[in-house]
């Protein structure tokens, strides 16, 4: 590492701010040592000192990874900072292109060309003003601040002052995001309306009138056991105090601003296409979320082919379970029969854990790898459930003591079947986002950027395909369970018709709700709540299927190529080991390493016959 990143990172790990300035001397320094120090020595110096950039830039993001010296402060989001990240963006570009590429060698130039790729991302996003679009019913301060708050480490006096400094200036933060949704609906950029309807209510359930009862001092009830209950008292008397003083005005103001001005001001039309420069807009969404050449078309064309194949086999499943009727009949029967609900959220919970247990005690069969840290099932928190999907995974953070968390939807119980309780929880759990965000987390020799990737195509690729191991573990035993995994996969086949169907093809809301209701055993909040999400996380739906096939692709030529000689544990080993990766840098990867096993395969039986040797 260089010296003068090596100073910045002590900086940042004693929690003093590091500046622009000093940024930009550090980044020049690596620049300039060119022909004077070792270029991959060099490479990894850029690698920390982008990275520590980014965690300063977004201390939210530091807090969900677990990078220590940020936890009192947020994200500056004033249009200043804004226009100075945006200037900043190209900088480690030409940093990285000082490095040449012959200079490297083996992951060197793997994590190399990444981070490139990373970065010129990120440039050709800042077209884009996501920035203005900084509420809806996914996230939002509204969400955000409690969620963060919640995250944060409370294990010391220091802890606690981090949240108390984080509460105090929560009120700017919520200041500052009104001040973006007030830009972007001057310049009509904004969700659509009807996707905004619970976000006032939202927003109030982060202000009940006695304040212990907010989601945000929700952290302050279970204080370190090291502080004296004459301690313990005053911060939390200072908590209330600044969240009715401070917090509360702040929130009150947003909900007056929504109810009064923003709703009624919000764009009726749905299709991303309509936004400014929409169409571009959306096509760097596709890419980003795909990381593929797709085009809309050949996804939606493709997302049909899925929900036909699909279709078939949900019919053979329905008819192996003995019901008469017609589909749509059969999944009438499976959204009201109370067989398939618990009457409570507690039992709900437990159904999750049982199967969580199960699935861990399974895994060494088609895993060499497993990670370290452990993982729970929590309900999804009642300040924001009524709008959230039917389940998301927490990433943990092993720095602060954190697990990783499979958040359930405890909200409308009746809504929430038991048979698709298997596949959800191979999705979010294991073997798929806990064991591959864990797995990923704890790579060694790994750069931070890499470990912590978001590529959504490999994250959500993955885990809809972890999904398809159940047989391999022992799970959709019962044909429901069965039929419960064969509507998750059409459930994400959907998506790609009908995230393209509303966003290029001009699909109605309705239009993709009776698509969707038609092809699909998910209860009808469920099903309007989903589309909800495509409506205003454009192209991030089509990231899943995508990526599923993609993985499913690979397994079939390395078994076809590999025969009786083909280790799924080595295959999903190898394909997890260097994190998250664009499905375009992941195929060619595999590809070798198949092609590679199978001479080493043929080596080893010539080896065996004498075949090999010398006469």
């Amino acid at each position: 590492m260089g010296l003068l990143a090596t100073a910045v990172s002590v900086a940042v790990a004693a929690g003093k701010p590091t500046t622009p300035a000093e940024f930009d001397a550090a980044y020049a320094a690596i620049e300039s040592s060119k022909g004077t120090t070792n270029d991959p020595a060099r490479l990894r110096d850029l690698f920390d000192l982008h990275w520590r950039y980014q965690m300063v830039e977004s201390p939210e993001n530091a807090t969900g990874v677990g990078y220590p010296g940020l936890n009192d402060r947020w994200s500056d989001l004033s249009p200043e900072a804004m226009a100075r990240r945006r200037r900043e963006s190209s900088r480690p570009l030409r940093v990285v292109a000082s490095i040449p590429r012959e200079s490297l060698k083996g992951d060197e130039l793997l994590y190399r060309d990444l981070f490139e790729r990373q970065v010129r991302e990120q440039i050709e996003g800042d077209r884009f003003p996501e920035e203005l679009l900084a509420i809806n019913q996914m996230g939002g301060p509204q969400q955000e601040i409690a969620q963060v708050l919640g995250l944060m480490p409370v294990q010391s006096r220091a802890d606690v002052d981090n949240l108390l400094a984080r509460l105090r200036t929560a009120g700017d933060r919520i200041a500052a995001t009104q001040v973006l949704l007030q830009t972007g609906l001057s310049r009509g950029i904004t969700p659509p309306q009807i996707t905004l309807r619970d976000v006032p209510q939202q927003v109030l359930n982060n202000i009940p009138d006695d304040p212990e009862k907010s989601p945000l001092f929700r952290p302050f009830q279970s204080l370190p056991s090291t502080l004296s209950d004459a301690e313990k008292e005053q911060i939390r008397t200072e908590a209330r105090t600044l969240l009715l003083q401070s917090v509360y005005p702040k929130f009150r103001d947003l909900h007056q601003f929504l109810v009064e001005r923003y709703l009624p001001g919000a764009r009726t039309n749905l299709a991303a296409t309509t936004l400014p420069d929409g169409p571009a807009w959306y096509a760097f969404r596709v890419r980003q979320s795909t990381t593929t050449p797709l085009t809309p078309a050949q996804i939606h064309e493709l997302g049909l082919s899925e929900v036909k194949r699909i279709r078939a086999r949900m019919e053979e499943v329905k008819a192996a379970t003995g019901f008469q009727g017609t589909f749509a009949e059969f999944l009438e029967y499976l959204r009201k029969d109370p067989r398939f609900y618990y009457d409570r959220g507690t039992e709900l919970l437990a159904g999750y854990r049982d199967i969580s247990k199960r699935v861990d005690l399974e895994l060494p069969k088609v895993f060499g790898r497993l990670p370290r840290l452990p993982y729970g099932v929590m309900p999804i928190p009642s300040y924001a459930e009524q709008s959230q999907t039917t389940a998301y995974y927490q990433p943990g953070a092993a720095s602060f003591g954190r697990p990783g968390v499979f958040y359930a939807n405890t909200y409308a119980l009746n809504m929430r079947p038991k048979w698709e309780m298997e596949a959800l929880t191979l999705h979010e759990a294991v073997p798929g986002h806990h064991l591959q965000i864990a797995l990923a987390q704890e790579l060694d020799g790994v750069p931070d950027f890499q470990k912590n990737a978001g590529v959504t195509a490999f994250v959500e690729g993955w885990a809809l395909y972890s999904e398809s191991l159940g047989p391999a573990m022992g799970f959709y035993t019962d044909p429901y369970s069965k039929f419960g995994q064969l509507t998750y996969e059409m459930w994400r086949a959907i998506r790609l018709v009908v995230d393209t169907g509303i966003h290029s093809m001009g699909w109605t809301r309705d239009q993709a709700i009776d698509f969707f209701r038609t092809n699909s055993g998910k209860t009808e909040h469920d099903i309007a709540v989903e589309v909800d999400r495509y409506i205003v996380w454009p192209g991030q739906a089509l990231a899943y299927k995508i990526g599923e096939l993609k993985i499913q692709e690979l397994r079939a030529h390395a078994e076809k190529e590999l025969g009786p000689r083909f280790d799924l544990r080595a295959f999903h080993d190898e394909l997890l080991g260097k994190g998250a990766l664009p499905l375009e840098v992941l195929e060619p990867r595999m590809r070798q390493w198949i092609a590679l096993q199978k001479e080493s395969s043929k080596e080893a039986t010539g080896a065996n016959s004498g075949g090999s040797s010398v006469k």
